[in-house]
Parts: C-alpha cells; sequence; structure tokens
C-alpha cells in the first residue's frame, strides 16, 4: 500500500511539472479556446467568469484536481509505472479521463489496457486538437503538451 501511495505522489509532482508551465496561471476566469470558464492552472470544475483565486488558491487546486486525477487513472489503469502513470494523469487532466480509461473512444486507453505502454505513450501525440466551433484544431500549444507527455511517459517503459 506505501508503494502505491508513493508512486501516486511521484505521478503527481510529475503531472503538475507538466501542466502548470502548460497551462500558465490565471487568477480571473477566462474562457480557454473551446469557451469554457477556466480559472488558474487549467481548472474548469465549477467556475464561473467572475471567479477570481490567489495564487496559493490556484496551487492548491491543481495538487487537489491533479490529485484526483492521478488516482482516477490508477484505479482504471492500475499497475502503470509512475512516469506512464504521470504522463496519462496530465492528458486526463486537459482532456478528460477517456484517454486513459475509455477504451471504447481511446486507442491510447485499450493500448494501456493491453499492456502496450509504448504504443499507448505514441497515441498521445493525436491528442493535440480541440474543437473550436465545432472543428477539430490542431494547438501548437497542445502538441508541446503531448511531446512532454509522450517523452516523460516513454521514460517509464521498459
Amino acid at each position: 500500500m506505501a508503494e502505491e501511495t508513493n508512486k501516486r505522489a511521484v505521478a503527481l509532482v510529475l503531472a503538475a511539472a507538466i501542466a502548470g508551465p502548460c497551462e500558465g496561471l490565471r487568477q480571473y476566469a477566462y474562457r480557454d479556446v473551446t469557451g469554457l470558464p477556466t480559472i488558474c492552472m487549467g481548472s474548469t470544475k465549477g467556475v464561473k467568469m467572475t471567479d477570481f483565486r490567489t495564487v496559493p488558491e490556484c496551487k492548491a487546486m491543481l495538487t487537489k484536481e491533479m490529485s484526483d486525477v492521478v488516482q482516477t487513472v490508477d484505479t482504471c489503469r492500475p499497475g502503470l509505472p509512475a512516469p506512464v502513470l504521470a504522463a496519462f494523469a496530465d492528458a486526463a487532466y486537459n482532456v478528460g479521463a477517456s484517454i486513459a480509461c475509455n477504451s471504447t473512444k481511446s486507442t491510447a486507453a485499450r493500448k494501456l489496457a493491453a499492456g502496450d505502454h509504448r504504443g499507448a505513450c505514441t497515441e498521445l501525440l493525436k491528442w493535440d486538437k480541440a474543437r473550436i466551433a465545432g472543428v477539430a484544431v490542431t494547438l501548437p500549444g497542445l502538441t508541446k503538451r503531448r511531446v512532454l507527455e509522450r517523452d516523460l511517459c516513454l521514460s517509464g517503459v521498459a
């Protein structure tokens, strides 16, 4: 049990190290490129456009939300090495848990379920689009983030 807790803690630190710089810090609520009200470092849960958060509140939000995502991914895909778990946790924080957990919608999830971690890591690169006005658009920031996730992920593959 302590080993699992330690793995989740390591994954949390690694995932947050990607999410923080990629998301940036915005203390006032704003609409992301898809129109979702967002605040701090990519938080969208219950955000209203009039919201404001302090820097310590933003850091606490990222830690709590990323911890929840790490747990979700670790529960749906138990036994992943910490770097693989971290990479998929960051991706899930950004696009939702389906990327790691829904084998019907995600080739990456299917590969994780099959134990093909290398193949799953490579699949991360395909998730660099956002739907804007109904059209899937490749976003350079997402492309860079997915490369970071893929590289972290592959560092955990033997």
